[in-house]
Protein backbone atom coordinates (compact mmCIF):
# COMPACT_ATOMS: atom_id res chain seq x y z
CA UNK A 1 0.00 0.00 0.00
CA UNK A 2 1.20 3.38 -0.74
CA UNK A 3 1.04 6.76 1.43
CA UNK A 4 0.36 9.68 -0.26
CA UNK A 5 2.93 12.30 0.67
CA UNK A 6 0.60 14.87 2.15
CA UNK A 7 -0.24 11.83 4.59
CA UNK A 8 2.94 10.26 5.27
CA UNK A 9 3.55 12.60 8.72
CA UNK A 10 0.35 11.99 10.04
CA UNK A 11 0.99 8.16 9.12
CA UNK A 12 4.14 7.74 11.11
CA UNK A 13 2.63 9.00 14.08
CA UNK A 14 -0.39 7.38 14.20
CA UNK A 15 0.18 4.00 11.78
CA UNK A 16 -2.77 2.18 10.94
CA UNK A 17 -3.64 -0.76 12.76
CA UNK A 18 -2.91 -4.08 10.78
CA UNK A 19 0.19 -2.70 9.33
CA UNK A 20 3.25 -4.78 10.00
CA UNK A 21 6.27 -3.16 8.14
CA UNK A 22 7.11 -0.06 6.34
CA UNK A 23 9.01 1.20 3.62
CA UNK A 24 10.54 4.33 4.30
CA UNK A 25 12.79 5.15 1.05
CA UNK A 26 13.57 8.40 -1.43
CA UNK A 27 16.39 10.78 -1.78
CA UNK A 28 15.92 13.12 0.88
CA UNK A 29 17.68 10.90 3.00
CA UNK A 30 16.81 13.57 5.86
CA UNK A 31 13.72 13.22 5.67
CA UNK A 32 13.73 9.45 5.42
CA UNK A 33 15.82 9.34 8.90
CA UNK A 34 12.99 12.11 10.23
CA UNK A 35 10.25 9.63 9.08
CA UNK A 36 11.62 6.49 10.54
CA UNK A 37 12.49 8.15 13.92
CA UNK A 38 9.17 9.38 14.24
CA UNK A 39 7.38 5.84 13.30
CA UNK A 40 10.08 4.22 15.79
CA UNK A 41 8.84 6.04 18.66
CA UNK A 42 5.14 5.57 17.54
CA UNK A 43 5.57 1.85 18.37
CA UNK A 44 8.24 1.89 20.88
CA UNK A 45 8.62 5.11 22.81
CA UNK A 46 12.45 4.12 23.65
CA UNK A 47 14.67 3.39 20.54
CA UNK A 48 17.60 2.85 22.62
CA UNK A 49 15.54 -0.08 24.83
CA UNK A 50 16.88 -3.42 23.52
CA UNK A 51 14.22 -5.40 24.97
CA UNK A 52 11.51 -3.55 22.56
CA UNK A 53 14.16 -2.53 19.40
CA UNK A 54 16.02 -4.72 17.42
CA UNK A 55 18.00 -3.49 14.23
CA UNK A 56 19.56 -5.81 11.47
CA UNK A 57 22.04 -4.98 9.22
CA UNK A 58 20.44 -5.40 5.61
CA UNK A 59 23.67 -7.26 4.17
CA UNK A 60 22.96 -10.29 6.49
CA UNK A 61 19.08 -10.47 5.45
CA UNK A 62 19.79 -12.70 2.53
CA UNK A 63 21.87 -15.04 3.84
CA UNK A 64 20.24 -15.76 6.89
CA UNK A 65 16.06 -14.23 5.88
CA UNK A 66 15.12 -16.87 9.37
CA UNK A 67 16.37 -13.87 11.51
CA UNK A 68 14.00 -11.32 10.39
CA UNK A 69 10.83 -13.59 10.88
CA UNK A 70 12.57 -14.68 14.65
CA UNK A 71 13.04 -11.04 15.71
CA UNK A 72 9.21 -9.87 14.27
CA UNK A 73 7.86 -12.85 16.23
CA UNK A 74 10.19 -12.13 19.50
CA UNK A 75 8.10 -10.84 22.47
CA UNK A 76 9.72 -8.12 24.22
CA UNK A 77 10.59 -9.31 28.37
CA UNK A 78 9.31 -5.79 29.50
CA UNK A 79 6.47 -5.73 27.63
CA UNK A 80 5.05 -3.63 24.69
CA UNK A 81 5.06 -3.90 21.27
CA UNK A 82 8.21 -4.74 19.28
CA UNK A 83 10.16 -2.71 16.82
CA UNK A 84 12.63 -4.23 14.17
CA UNK A 85 14.68 -1.82 12.10
CA UNK A 86 17.06 -1.99 8.86
CA UNK A 87 18.81 0.62 7.49
CA UNK A 88 19.89 0.78 4.10
CA UNK A 89 17.68 -1.47 2.67
CA UNK A 90 18.30 -2.69 -1.01
CA UNK A 91 16.77 -5.07 -3.65
CA UNK A 92 18.51 -8.17 -2.66
CA UNK A 93 16.60 -7.83 1.04
CA UNK A 94 13.33 -8.73 -1.71
CA UNK A 95 13.04 -12.14 -1.49
CA UNK A 96 13.07 -13.10 2.11
CA UNK A 97 10.58 -10.15 2.93
CA UNK A 98 8.43 -11.52 0.13
CA UNK A 99 7.89 -14.53 2.48
CA UNK A 100 7.55 -12.87 5.72
CA UNK A 101 4.87 -10.41 4.25
CA UNK A 102 2.68 -13.36 2.81
CA UNK A 103 3.03 -15.22 6.44
CA UNK A 104 4.19 -12.57 8.92
CA UNK A 105 4.29 -13.85 12.63
CA UNK A 106 1.56 -13.61 15.27
CA UNK A 107 1.71 -10.44 17.29
CA UNK A 108 1.75 -6.45 16.58
CA UNK A 109 5.67 -6.00 15.96
CA UNK A 110 6.80 -3.50 13.25
CA UNK A 111 9.45 -3.56 10.79
CA UNK A 112 10.55 -0.53 9.97
CA UNK A 113 12.84 -0.31 7.02
CA UNK A 114 15.12 2.51 5.48
CA UNK A 115 16.16 2.86 2.05
CA UNK A 116 17.51 5.29 -0.50
CA UNK A 117 16.11 6.34 -4.15
CA UNK A 118 14.16 3.14 -5.19
CA UNK A 119 12.62 3.56 -8.94
CA UNK A 120 9.83 2.34 -10.77
CA UNK A 121 11.15 -0.94 -11.78
CA UNK A 122 12.41 -1.86 -7.62
CA UNK A 123 10.62 -4.99 -6.67
CA UNK A 124 11.49 -4.27 -3.11
CA UNK A 125 9.33 -0.99 -3.28
CA UNK A 126 6.78 -2.95 -5.67
CA UNK A 127 6.27 -5.35 -2.77
CA UNK A 128 5.61 -3.02 -0.50
CA UNK A 129 3.22 -1.45 -2.56
CA UNK A 130 1.27 -4.89 -3.73
CA UNK A 131 1.29 -6.18 -0.29
CA UNK A 132 -2.06 -4.60 1.13
CA UNK A 133 -3.08 -3.61 4.06
CA UNK A 134 -0.21 -5.54 5.90
CA UNK A 135 2.83 -3.45 4.81
CA UNK A 136 2.97 0.32 3.76
CA UNK A 137 5.65 2.02 1.12
CA UNK A 138 6.49 6.06 1.93
CA UNK A 139 8.28 8.15 -0.53
CA UNK A 140 10.47 10.78 0.80
CA UNK A 141 11.28 12.99 -2.19
CA UNK A 142 13.08 16.34 -2.25
CA UNK A 143 10.10 19.26 -1.13
CA UNK A 144 10.08 22.20 -3.37
CA UNK A 145 10.38 25.49 -1.47
CA UNK A 146 6.55 26.04 -2.07
CA UNK A 147 5.96 22.51 0.20
CA UNK A 148 9.00 23.67 2.60
CA UNK A 149 7.28 26.59 3.88
CA UNK A 150 4.90 25.24 4.66
CA UNK A 151 6.55 22.69 6.43
CA UNK A 152 8.56 25.62 7.89
CA UNK A 153 4.94 27.18 9.16
CA UNK A 154 4.20 23.44 10.85
CA UNK A 155 7.83 23.60 12.74
CA UNK A 156 7.49 26.47 14.12
CA UNK A 157 4.13 25.98 15.22
CA UNK A 158 4.63 23.26 17.10
CA UNK A 159 7.06 25.83 19.50
CA UNK A 160 3.99 28.25 19.52
CA UNK A 161 5.80 30.79 17.00
CA UNK A 162 4.41 32.43 14.07
CA UNK A 163 6.87 33.79 10.56
CA UNK A 164 6.99 36.56 8.71
CA UNK A 165 6.70 35.86 4.80
CA UNK A 166 9.61 36.91 4.07
CA UNK A 167 11.67 34.99 6.74
CA UNK A 168 9.35 32.04 5.55
CA UNK A 169 10.79 32.64 2.21
CA UNK A 170 13.94 33.10 3.09
CA UNK A 171 14.54 29.79 5.35
CA UNK A 172 12.75 27.64 2.26
CA UNK A 173 15.06 28.60 -0.06
CA UNK A 174 17.98 28.37 2.10
CA UNK A 175 17.31 24.99 4.02
CA UNK A 176 15.32 22.97 0.88
CA UNK A 177 17.12 19.93 0.20
CA UNK A 178 17.15 17.78 3.27
CA UNK A 179 14.58 17.71 5.78
CA UNK A 180 16.98 16.88 8.69
CA UNK A 181 19.02 19.95 8.19
CA UNK A 182 16.00 22.05 7.75
CA UNK A 183 14.43 20.65 11.30
CA UNK A 184 18.08 21.16 12.88
CA UNK A 185 18.29 24.52 11.72
CA UNK A 186 14.47 25.40 12.96
CA UNK A 187 15.11 23.74 16.26
CA UNK A 188 18.09 26.28 17.01
CA UNK A 189 16.22 28.57 15.82
CA UNK A 190 13.04 27.95 18.60
CA UNK A 191 15.21 28.32 21.19
CA UNK A 192 16.51 31.34 20.65
CA UNK A 193 12.86 33.06 20.25
CA UNK A 194 12.56 31.71 23.54
CA UNK A 195 9.74 34.14 24.78
CA UNK A 196 8.75 35.99 21.74
CA UNK A 197 5.78 34.83 19.78
CA UNK A 198 7.07 36.01 15.91
CA UNK A 199 10.02 35.20 13.57
CA UNK A 200 11.48 37.96 11.62
CA UNK A 201 13.64 37.97 8.81
CA UNK A 202 16.32 39.52 11.38
CA UNK A 203 16.20 36.78 13.97
CA UNK A 204 16.44 34.12 10.55
CA UNK A 205 19.25 35.82 9.99
CA UNK A 206 20.70 35.94 12.93
CA UNK A 207 20.24 32.88 14.41
CA UNK A 208 21.00 30.81 11.15
CA UNK A 209 23.38 32.98 9.17
CA UNK A 210 24.58 31.59 6.16
CA UNK A 211 25.19 28.25 7.95
CA UNK A 212 22.21 26.18 5.82
CA UNK A 213 22.94 27.82 2.45
CA UNK A 214 26.28 26.65 2.88
CA UNK A 215 26.66 23.02 2.24
CA UNK A 216 24.48 22.18 -0.48
CA UNK A 217 24.46 25.45 -1.82
CA UNK A 218 28.46 24.83 -2.44
CA UNK A 219 29.10 23.68 -5.48
CA UNK A 220 26.42 25.88 -7.36
CA UNK A 221 28.33 28.76 -6.08
CA UNK A 222 31.90 26.96 -6.96
CA UNK A 223 30.69 26.08 -10.39
CA UNK A 224 28.73 29.57 -11.16
CA UNK A 225 32.23 30.96 -10.20
CA UNK A 226 33.91 28.46 -12.74
CA UNK A 227 36.24 27.59 -9.85
CA UNK A 228 36.79 24.13 -10.97
CA UNK A 229 38.92 22.83 -7.54
CA UNK A 230 36.38 24.35 -4.92
CA UNK A 231 33.80 22.13 -7.28
CA UNK A 232 35.50 19.14 -6.77
CA UNK A 233 36.28 19.32 -2.84
CA UNK A 234 32.86 20.62 -1.60
CA UNK A 235 31.23 17.80 -4.21
CA UNK A 236 33.84 14.88 -2.11
CA UNK A 237 33.13 16.12 0.54
CA UNK A 238 29.52 16.40 0.43
CA UNK A 239 29.64 12.80 -0.84
CA UNK A 240 31.22 11.45 1.93
CA UNK A 241 28.36 12.63 4.37
CA UNK A 242 26.06 10.47 1.88
CA UNK A 243 24.34 13.72 0.58
CA UNK A 244 21.90 13.44 -1.65
CA UNK A 245 22.69 13.82 -5.67
CA UNK A 246 19.18 15.31 -6.26
CA UNK A 247 19.06 17.61 -3.36
CA UNK A 248 22.51 18.97 -4.68
CA UNK A 249 20.62 19.33 -8.39
CA UNK A 250 18.25 21.26 -6.99
CA UNK A 251 19.93 23.40 -5.16
CA UNK A 252 21.99 24.12 -8.20
CA UNK A 253 18.73 24.46 -9.91
CA UNK A 254 17.41 27.61 -7.59
CA UNK A 255 20.67 29.09 -7.47
CA UNK A 256 20.76 29.00 -11.75
CA UNK A 257 17.21 30.14 -11.74
CA UNK A 258 18.15 32.96 -9.62
CA UNK A 259 21.14 33.94 -11.48
CA UNK A 260 18.79 33.87 -14.65
CA UNK A 261 16.22 36.39 -12.98
CA UNK A 262 19.15 39.17 -12.01
CA UNK A 263 21.01 38.57 -15.20
CA UNK A 264 17.48 39.39 -17.14
CA UNK A 265 16.97 42.17 -14.54
CA UNK A 266 20.13 43.57 -15.85
CA UNK A 267 18.98 43.69 -19.78
CA UNK A 268 15.85 46.03 -18.49
CA UNK A 269 18.16 48.30 -17.60
CA UNK A 270 19.15 47.30 -13.81
CA UNK A 271 23.27 47.25 -11.94
CA UNK A 272 24.07 44.02 -11.40
CA UNK A 273 23.90 45.32 -7.11
CA UNK A 274 20.42 46.40 -8.07
CA UNK A 275 19.17 43.40 -9.39
CA UNK A 276 20.72 41.03 -6.73
CA UNK A 277 18.86 43.34 -4.41
CA UNK A 278 16.00 42.97 -5.46
CA UNK A 279 16.04 38.74 -5.55
CA UNK A 280 13.24 37.07 -3.36
CA UNK A 281 14.20 35.49 -0.97
CA UNK A 282 17.11 37.90 -0.58
CA UNK A 283 20.87 36.83 -0.85
CA UNK A 284 22.39 36.52 2.81
CA UNK A 285 24.65 39.95 2.83
CA UNK A 286 27.95 38.11 3.18
CA UNK A 287 27.03 36.66 -0.34
CA UNK A 288 25.88 39.71 -2.31
CA UNK A 289 29.20 40.71 -3.93
CA UNK A 290 29.83 37.05 -4.93
CA UNK A 291 26.52 36.54 -6.54
CA UNK A 292 27.00 40.19 -7.73
CA UNK A 293 30.09 38.43 -9.83
CA UNK A 294 28.37 35.72 -10.87
CA UNK A 295 25.42 38.02 -12.65
CA UNK A 296 28.29 40.15 -14.59
CA UNK A 297 29.77 36.78 -15.56
CA UNK A 298 27.13 35.15 -16.79
CA UNK A 299 24.70 36.07 -20.20
CA UNK A 300 21.07 34.45 -20.57
CA UNK A 301 21.92 32.29 -23.26
CA UNK A 302 24.87 30.73 -20.90
CA UNK A 303 22.25 30.16 -18.65
CA UNK A 304 19.83 28.68 -20.55
CA UNK A 305 22.39 25.90 -20.93
CA UNK A 306 23.09 25.38 -17.67
CA UNK A 307 19.44 24.95 -16.63
CA UNK A 308 19.11 22.16 -19.29
CA UNK A 309 21.89 20.66 -18.24
CA UNK A 310 20.70 20.36 -14.52
CA UNK A 311 17.52 19.22 -15.81
CA UNK A 312 19.08 16.77 -17.73
CA UNK A 313 21.49 15.59 -15.00
CA UNK A 314 18.62 14.67 -12.43
CA UNK A 315 16.52 12.49 -15.09
CA UNK A 316 19.59 10.69 -15.32
CA UNK A 317 20.37 10.48 -11.88
CA UNK A 318 16.24 8.79 -12.07
CA UNK A 319 16.80 6.82 -15.46
CA UNK A 320 20.43 5.45 -16.20
CA UNK A 321 22.65 2.49 -14.76
CA UNK A 322 25.44 5.38 -14.12
CA UNK A 323 26.35 5.46 -10.72
CA UNK A 324 24.83 8.81 -9.79
CA UNK A 325 27.22 10.76 -8.02
CA UNK A 326 29.55 10.38 -11.43
CA UNK A 327 26.31 11.97 -12.83
CA UNK A 328 25.86 14.42 -10.70
CA UNK A 329 29.42 15.58 -10.96
CA UNK A 330 29.95 15.83 -14.72
CA UNK A 331 27.06 18.01 -14.24
CA UNK A 332 28.90 20.60 -12.14
CA UNK A 333 32.12 20.29 -14.03
CA UNK A 334 30.40 21.52 -17.42
CA UNK A 335 28.60 24.06 -15.13
CA UNK A 336 31.82 25.38 -14.01
CA UNK A 337 33.36 25.47 -17.64
CA UNK A 338 30.11 27.40 -18.99
CA UNK A 339 30.88 29.70 -16.46
CA UNK A 340 34.82 30.05 -17.66
CA UNK A 341 33.40 30.13 -20.70
CA UNK A 342 31.19 33.70 -19.20
CA UNK A 343 33.83 34.92 -18.03
CA UNK A 344 36.70 34.76 -20.60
Amino acid sequence: MKIQPKNADGFVKRPLPGVRAVLIYGPDTGLVRERAQALGKAVADDLSDPFRVAEIKADTIPSDPARLYDEMAAIALTGGRRLVRVRDGEEAIAGALGKLLKDPPPGDSMLVIEAGELGKTSKLRALFEDAGEVAVAIACYVENEEELSATVARMLGEHGLKIDADARAWLAGNLVGDRSMARGEIEKLAIYMMGQQTVTLADVRAVIGDSAALDQDEPAWAAADGDLAEVDRSLRRLFGEATSTVALLRAAQRHFQRLHMAVAATARGQTPQQAVKGLRPPVFWSLEAQMTAQVRRWTLPLLQQALARLLEAEAECKRTNMPDETVCARAFFQLAQLARRGGG
